[in-house]
């Protein structure tokens, strides 16, 4: 048998034998993996993690431990039995908080609107009287406060450019409008609750 043969390599001894090469690709297995893992997978189950160990659902060694697994994890179901004791209580959880912050949430806000509506009356001036409002406990004020928190010269309530401003006159106490102090000044309406002390009020037109 020639070398130019094909069968044969191509350096030939003779009287050597040549063995016969058939199939030769059925010999090799080409072996398939599964895609590569996305980050957003792996970042979804380390976040059920760490809401397990918020809760105290799992100890900090566990969640390390699993932690290192979800980071080595090539395959789905690798990743999904990481989280199979903690996903359905992780989505009651978030369930139950959420409808709990939502009813707080409303709780709150009618817990302020019905005191709103029990503090007493502060009238806002004639939009066309020209003057500012003089708010402390100085009888020479527009509206005397004799309160022991109020300041001799508190506050100060003008129209400016069509708008109610309610200014701070460096009071010991604070003024405050919807809970929050005033720096300075700050634009009020009616229905604001406003804060001289611990004096309060709800500005009114009539």
């Amino acid at each position: 048998m020639g070398a130019g043969s094909g069968r044969c390599p191509v350096f030939w001894t003779p009287g050597v034998h040549c063995p016969t090469i058939t199939n030769v690709t059925s010999s090799f297995e080409f072996n398939t993996y599964p895609a590569r893992l996305s980050d957003a997978e792996r970042d979804k189950v380390l976040k059920v993690l760490r809401d397990g160990v918020a809760m105290g659902r799992l100890s900090h060694d566990t969640f390390v431990r699993r932690m290192e697994l979800a980071l080595i994890a090539r395959r789905s179901d690798e990743l999904a039995v990481l989280t199979a004791d903690l996903s359905q209580e992780s989505r009651v959880s978030r369930l139950v908080f959420g409808t709990v912050e939502a009813v707080s949430g409303f709780t709150v806000r009618l817990r302020r609107a019905w005191q709103a509506e029990r503090l007493p009356k502060l009238l806002l001036p004639h939009p066309g009287g020209g003057h500012a409002l003089r708010i402390g406990r100085d009888p020479a004020n527009g509206l005397r406060l004799t309160h022991e928190t109020v300041s001799r010269v508190h506050a100060e309530l003008s129209r400016q450019g069509g708008m109610w401003v309610l200014r701070d006159l460096g009071s010991t106490n604070g003024t405050t409008v919807n809970g929050r102090r005033v720096i300075g000044a700050a634009v009020v309406r009616e229905g604001d609750q406003v804060g001289f002390g611990r004096m309060a009020f709800r500005l009114a037109v009539n």
